[in-house]
């Protein structure tokens, strides 16, 4: 399959941010605030569009979901953005509301898709185990256990699952898709200044991640972090296949999108057509 836009057309990306607290997630949900409605919108209107435009995103996140890294792309017609390419950015900083702000808008090189042609996702998960609970600023950004964790034994569980497999345990099943998945870095460290200090952050980085993946992957770390499984109790999870009932999918607000790593330019295109072939564990 060709990438690219339509003759006469041109691929803008967009690298934007949005605290997620209000919205019902990224996809467009007819009756419920999204990201990409509210983005869509705006598009439409400051640009004076007859026809509505589309957006592609690079990892579509859940209610709640913060995003500090989040990229799409929209085509546009080429008279549309030599026109107003140089205005678009400010006119967005006016109509959109304010939580949710594009940073940048570029033309995409050639073959960029930006879910498709994405190489990693990073992910942050924020626990704060104080306690006396979350400073009351960050509350909408962190998760408060209620116990205190052990950074060194989530740190040694989460080495166990490093590489590629099948996540379906940490995953919520969807119909045709699969549950295999590279994770290149799963590491726990505690902030030592500024507002997240004495914050245990997980930072989690995949070449692509299903449906409640990271989410319930802090959940089961969070069990050995306590005390209440050993240290390779997840991995025995993974092994499983199945999803545990000891694993609890953790609440969205503590997880924030950070990155999205692309490769070299004359690569895109070919990530592209990689990344559409389902995937299949050696041996099955």
């Amino acid at each position: 399959m060709e990438e690219g836009p339509a003759e006469g057309r041109v691929r803008v990306r967009l690298d934007l941010a949005y605290d997620g607290t209000d919205f019902s997630g990224w996809a467009r949900q007819r009756e419920r605030r999204t990201v990409q409605g509210e983005l869509e919108s705006a598009i439409t209107t400051v640009l004076r569009l007859r026809e509505p435009v589309e957006l592609t995103v690079a990892g579509r996140t859940d209610a709640g979901v913060h995003a500090r890294g989040q990229v799409a792309h929209v085509d546009l017609g080429r008279e549309v953005w030599d026109r107003e390419s140089t205005k678009l950015l400010r006119r967005l900083a006016g109509r959109l509301p304010h939580d949710v702000r594009v940073w940048r808008v570029s033309e995409a090189p050639a073959g960029f898709n930006a879910r498709f042609s994405a190489i990693w996702r990073r992910y942050s998960y924020r626990v704060g185990d104080h306690p006396g609970g979350v400073d009351p600023l960050l509350r909408g950004h962190v998760l408060w256990h209620d116990r205190p964790v052990d950074v060194d034994l989530m740190n040694e569980a989460a080495g166990r699952l490093l590489g590629e497999h099948d996540f379906a345990a940490y995953c919520k099943k969807r119909e045709g898709a699969t549950t295999i998945r590279r994770l290149l870095e799963l590491r726990w460290e505690r902030a030592s200044d500024g507002p997240l200090a004495g914050l245990a952050v997980a930072t989690v980085r995949a070449d692509a991640f299903c449906h409640n993946m990271v989410r319930a992957l802090v959940g089961a770390m969070l069990l050995v972090g306590d005390g209440h499984r050993p240290v390779g109790f997840p991995g025995e999870v993974l092994t499983g296949r199945v999803r545990h009932s000891a694993v609890n999918v953790v609440r969205p607000h503590g997880l924030t999108l950070e990155e999205v790593g692309y490769p070299a330019d004359e690569l895109l295109a070919e990530r592209a057509a990689e990344a559409r072939n389902k995937r299949s564990l050696p041996g099955c």
